[in-house]
């Protein structure tokens, strides 16, 4: 069984920064992808970053491209997203997903991935 875990959200002010890291464990196959979704209150989940294992590709939801940066750290096993010039309406639970073999995650559709950690807060306000 594939896990999960974020961490590194928290209160920011608009224009802040903050990096969020996703440790993972029980990965058995040489291709996978690491995503991160996010859902506000009221609102649908939605992609926002995804790198892949095997070469690096990386997909950017249009809200978030020049702003966020999704990178791997492979002898760590965690993938990370840097996210810079926060805006309020970033305000959501952020969540790390991965997905065994697919096309899910580059497309940033949450419903394709396989597995979910159970998300971490983040508050962009004054």
């Amino acid at each position: 069984q594939l896990q999960l875990v974020e961490s590194g959200g928290g209160l920011v002010q608009p224009g802040g920064s903050l990096r969020l890291s996703c440790s993972t464990s029980g990965f058995t196959s040489d291709y996978y992808s690491i995503g991160w979704f996010r859902q506000a209150p009221g609102k649908e989940r939605e992609g926002v970053s995804c790198i892949s294992s095997k070469f690096g590709v990386t997909y950017y939801a249009d809200s978030v491209k020049g702003r966020f940066t999704i990178s791997r750290d492979n002898a760590k096993n965690t993938v990370y997203l840097q996210m810079n010039s926060l805006k309020p309406e970033d305000t959501a639970v952020y969540y790390c997903a991965a997905e065994t073999y697919g096309s899910s995650c580059h497309r940033g559709v949450y419903s394709g991935m396989d597995y979910w950690g159970k998300g971490t807060l983040v508050t962009v306000s004054s």
